[in-house]
């Protein structure tokens, strides 16, 4: 008899276990910015406006299977065996002796051989080089003490056919982007120093600076060198124009060789998103999956407590017949199916579930001044609602309009009244999510009221589709700081039609080659009233339309990222909470 009760016991814990599996493996997407726990900014004189998150500069490598996320300032990194969920590993690799905040700013992380090497940004000889055969663990070593020839914003690439190491590195308005080869058993420059690329903002729309790349009077940066080896060329991609622009993007130039004769590469910039509600997508780092396939990690700009307030995007990416390197960033904060066996990333991984509540009616439990609730749902994330406190009890409810099938849910914490500076581990958020259809009968539709880890964007992909019209978010723990949200995103599909087809889609350009303005053009279409947004999609030929642009409420763009001399092609699409429109016609625009 024991014996039966303890097979009971043993049977029901496992099935216990296959169903918590089961649910884990069932989330197939993830959502922009990605959930991890942000360190908040290590530096008082930077929290101007009140403590905050902040990270940028990320690197993701592949290390024996599992995926490795390091980032500016979070004291440890994260690795991943799906790039969902994200183990933080706490750790300093700036020497006690040198006594700086920035921890480990701008990293720059390669594999060689059977072993991963971090170093840090460095304007000379004080960060040491670290190297582990276990990363997923706290077991580091020191490669070499130092780096003698000193790189801020370093990006090294290993060789592997040919047995050699090299280092770009540059963060800066006046002097290029350099590289040099590196000793692959002294790690260091054996002096050979090579300048290599420079911005030409005169030329290239996107590299002027500013948030609409309209200040002539300052000089743009370029910084975030990165470098992948791709069919024996050469791709050495950059960020500009700065970091705290939503326009902040990734470039590339081309080469068949890793120190000499890089060519811009047409299709530039390569990695953008300047619209939506992440926006940015600058200073990254190429990476493949364990499928083969090609990803852009980069940073995503916030900038509401300060200019350096970021966050992290992760973005399916590739190489295409021709050889040109592309990053798919078109819904690009909407779900987006994680790394899988044949994915077409170029078709890009979005997952189809639409953006069901945006600008819709919001109620909320109180008002903190002017941090007004229809601010949850905007689609800005620059913008937030708060609740007087942070107390058990404060809530927000949104009313999608109908009766709606819901996928997935995203919860954007915004920072307000925080105290931590630095990383906090142990903290986490709590809550509940309620579901109805009538606004009077309410039922549990998400329970994170026993959550014990810290989520600041967390995004949770609902095991069964639900159907719903009113969703209500319940506070029950802050980690600290009031019950804010930048964004409550419901996803799914409604009941209604996709709008029709974009009509009377125009370009306007100056004609004259020789002037700068043809840098930029005023893109005008007729509002669709039966749309939430549209998506632009651009590029210098037709069947390459790899940039894209998300547009809200709105039936007009400048667009101000063109290249001078080149010849454009458009297309736009038009959404809303029940899909896609037909792309229009491809507009030819010279």
């Amino acid at each position: 008899m024991v014996r039966k009760i303890k097979i009971v016991k043993i049977t029901l814990i496992i099935t216990i276990l296959i169903s918590i599996t089961s649910i884990k493996a069932q989330q197939k997407t993830y959502c922009n910015p990605i959930n991890i726990d942000y360190g908040y900014t290590p530096i008082p004189n930077f929290s101007e406006q009140g403590k905050h998150r902040a990270t940028a500069d990320p690197v993701i490598v592949n290390f024996k299977g599992k995926y490795f996320l390091f980032s500016t300032n979070q004291w440890g990194y994260w690795w991943s065996n799906n790039m969902l969920n994200w183990n933080f590993v706490s750790r300093k690799f700036l020497l006690p002796q040198h006594k700086v905040y920035d921890e480990l700013c701008a990293p720059a992380v390669f594999v060689m051989k059977d072993e991963m090497y971090v170093i840090g940004s460095t304007h000379g000889p004080t960060f040491p080089i670290w190297k582990s055969k276990n990363p997923t663990k706290d077991e580091w070593e020191i490669a070499v003490d130092s780096l003698k020839v000193g790189a801020w914003d370093p990006g090294f690439l290993y060789d592997q056919e040919k047995d050699k190491l090299f280092l770009y590195w540059g963060s800066s308005n006046q002097f290029p982007l350099l590289g040099t080869e590196i000793n692959t058993k002294t790690l260091q420059s054996e002096g050979y120093v090579k300048p290599l690329i420079s911005l030409q903002p005169e030329d290239h729309g996107w590299e002027r600076f500013g948030e609409y790349n309209d200040n002539s009077f300052l000089q743009p940066f370029m910084e975030g060198a990165w470098v992948t080896k791709y069919n024996n060329k050469y791709y050495l991609q950059y960020g500009a124009p700065a970091t705290e622009f939503s326009g902040y993007a990734d470039g590339v130039y081309v080469s068949n060789s890793p120190l000499d004769g890089f060519a811009y590469q047409s299709h530039n910039p390569f990695a953008y998103k300047p619209g939506g509600f992440a926006r940015g997508a600058g200073h990254g780092a190429t990476y493949q999956d364990n499928f083969g396939e090609w990803w852009h990690v980069s940073t995503i700009i916030l900038g509401v407590k300060n200019n350096f307030e970021r966050r992290i995007g992760i973005w399916p990416a590739g190489f295409d017949k021709d050889d040109v390197l592309y990053c798919n960033t078109a819904y690009g904060d909407y779900p987006t199916y994680l790394s899988k066996e044949k994915a077409n990333h170029m078709e890009g991984l979005f997952s189809g579930w639409m953006l069901l509540n945006y600008n819709k009616p919001v109620q909320v439990s109180s008002t903190l001044g002017g941090y007004q609730a229809n601010y949850a749902v905007d689609e800005n994330m620059k913008t937030y609602w708060c609740a007087e406190t942070g107390d058990k009890g404060e809530w927000l409810q949104t009313d999608l309009g109908e009766i709606s099938t819901i996928n997935a849910i995203q919860i954007n914490y915004a920072d307000q009244d925080v105290e931590f500076l630095g990383k906090t581990i142990g903290t986490f958020h709590q809550y509940k999510i309620y579901s109805s259809n009538d606004n009077k009968k309410w039922k549990i539709a998400i329970d994170k009221s026993k959550n014990t880890t810290d989520v600041p964007h967390d995004y949770i992909e609902l095991e069964k589709p639900i159907k719903a019209r009113y969703l209500k978010l319940e506070n029950i723990t802050m980690p600290t700081g009031k019950f804010a949200i930048s964004g409550f995103r419901v996803f799914g599909k409604g009941n209604g039609e996709v709008p029709k087809p974009v009509e009377k889609f125009i370009v306007l350009r100056a004609s004259a080659k020789k002037y700068g303005e043809r840098r930029s053009s005023w893109i005008r279409w007729q509002q669709n009233n039966d749309a939430d947004g549209y998506v632009i999609y651009f590029g210098k030929s037709a069947d390459k339309l790899y940039g894209s642009i998300m547009v809200y409420g709105q039936n007009d763009y400048f667009f101000t990222g063109m290249d001078r001399t080149d010849a454009y092609y458009f297309q736009i699409e038009a959404f809303n909470n029940n899909g896609i429109s037909v792309r229009s016609e491809v507009v030819f625009c010279e």
